[in-house]
C-alpha cells in the first residue's frame, strides 16, 4: 500500500523529464493519480535538453501558463541516454556529454527560476568498480567507476556535487538518488540498447519462436546484480520527493542480489526456454558485483521495495509476450 499523500502533490505542479520513459510513464501515472495541480513532460520532440536555449524555453513555458510564479514546480530529472554495456562501449563520449548536458544546466536554470525542489537521479554505475557489498552511499567516491560504463555514472555523478554545492551555498532543496538496475513492463527490449533482463527474456521468447536450441549471453556469468521493479523505484522516488530534504547521496532498492548465471537460469525457466545457455567469455562481464544497502532510504522516507523478484519477472514477461502479439 502507498505510503504517499495526496495533500502534498495537490499543492504542486511537477516536470518530469524523461516522463514519457519507461520509469517516467509509471511515475507520472502516479502523480496523477495523487492529483498534482499540474503534469509537465518535456517531450524529445519540442525540446533538446543538451540545449540551453531549450532549457530556458521549457521553464519560459511553464512560467507563463502560472502567472509568472515557478515556486510550486518540482522537477523530477530522469531523462538520461542509457543503455547496457555493449552501448556504453560503442558510444562513451555521447553517454558522458549527453547526461552531463541534460543535467547540469538543467538544474542551474532550476536554481536560478526559484523552483520548489529538484529530484536528481543518478545511477548505480557511480559506483567504484570495486566497492564492498553491499554498496553505502559513502563508499560513492572512494575509487574509479567501472569502465565500461563510467563516462556514463560520471556524468550522472556530477548531478550529486551540484546538487549539495547548490544545496550549501544557495539553500537549494535538491536530493540526489541512486537507483539500482530496473526491470518491469514497459521496459527497452531492443537488444543494442536494452539492459540484461529484457534483453534475456526477448532471446528466450524469440529463440524458442525460432526453434532454435540455444542462446548466447556476454560474459562468464560470475558477476552478481540487483534489480529494482519499476513500480517500486517509482513509489521511492516519490516518497523522497514528498519526505527527503537533504544533501546525502540516497540508494534505492530491492536488497536481493543474484548471480547473472542464476539470472539466465531463473529467466530460461520462467520463459519456458529449455534450450543450451552458450557464455561468450570474450566480452566483458561488466562491474563484479552489485548489491545496495537501502538503510538510508529506509530511515530517511520509509521506503522498502515491496514486489518479490520472481513475481515482477512474470509481470514483465507476460507484458512483453502482450505487446510481441499486438504487434
Amino acid at each position: 500500500m502507498t505510503q504517499l499523500k495526496s495533500e502534498f502533490w495537490k499543492n504542486h505542479r511537477v516536470l518530469v523529464t524523461g516522463g514519457a520513459g519507461f520509469l517516467g510513464s509509471f511515475i507520472v501515472e502516479k502523480i496523477e493519480d495523487l492529483g498534482a495541480i499540474d503534469v509537465i513532460v518535456p517531450r524529445i520532440e519540442d525540446y533538446d535538453l543538451r540545449d540551453i536555449v531549450d532549457i530556458r524555453r521549457i521553464f519560459d513555458d511553464v512560467t507563463n501558463s502560472s502567472n509568472d510564479s515557478l515556486s510550486d514546480l518540482i522537477i523530477i530529472h530522469l531523462a538520461a541516454l542509457a543503455g547496457g554495456i555493449g552501448a556504453n562501449r560503442a558510444r562513451p563520449a555521447e553517454f558522458f556529454y549527453d547526461n552531463l548536458m541534460m543535467g547540469v544546466p538543467l538544474m542551474h536554470e532550476a536554481w536560478k527560476r526559484g523552483i520548489y525542489k529538484f529530484v536528481a537521479i543518478g545511477s548505480i554505475c557511480a559506483y567504484p568498480k570495486f566497492t564492498p557489498v553491499p554498496f553505502r552511499e559513502e563508499n560513492l567516491w572512494d575509487g574509479y567507476p567501472e569502465e565500461t560504463n563510467a563516462p556514463y555514472g560520471l556524468a550522472k555523478k556530477m548531478l550529486l556535487v551540484q546538487a549539495q554545492t547548490y544545496r550549501d551555498q544557495y539553500d537549494f532543496n535538491a536530493i540526489y538518488l541512486l537507483p539500482v538496475n530496473l526491470y518491469g513492463p514497459r521496459d527497452n527490449f531492443n537488444l543494442e540498447t536494452s539492459h540484461v533482463i529484457p534483453a534475456l527474456i526477448r532471446k528466450c521468447i524469440e529463440t524458442q519462436d525460432r526453434g532454435d536450441d540455444h542462446i548466447v549471453v556476454w560474459g562468464d556469468g560470475t558477476p552478481t546484480r540487483e534489480f529494482l521493479y519499476v513500480e517500486d523505484a517509482a513509489e521511492g522516488i516519490l516518497l523522497a520527493t514528498e519526505k527527503y530534504d537533504g544533501p546525502e547521496p540516497v540508494n534505492l532498492g530491492s536488497g536481493f542480489e543474484i548471480s547473472i548465471k542464476d539470472l539466465v537460469e531463473l529467466i530460461a525457466k520462467l520463459t519456458g526456454f529449455d534450450g543450451e545457455i552458450v557464455w561468450d567469455t570474450s566480452k566483458p562481464n561488466g562491474q563484479p558485483r552489485r548489491g545496495l544497502d537501502t538503510s538510508r532510504a529506509k530511515k530517511y522516507f520509509s521506503f522498502e521495495a515491496q514486489t518479490p523478484f520472481e513475481e515482477g519477472l512474470l509481470r514483465t514477461i507476460e507484458w512483453y509476450r502482450q505487446i510481441r502479439e499486438i504487434g
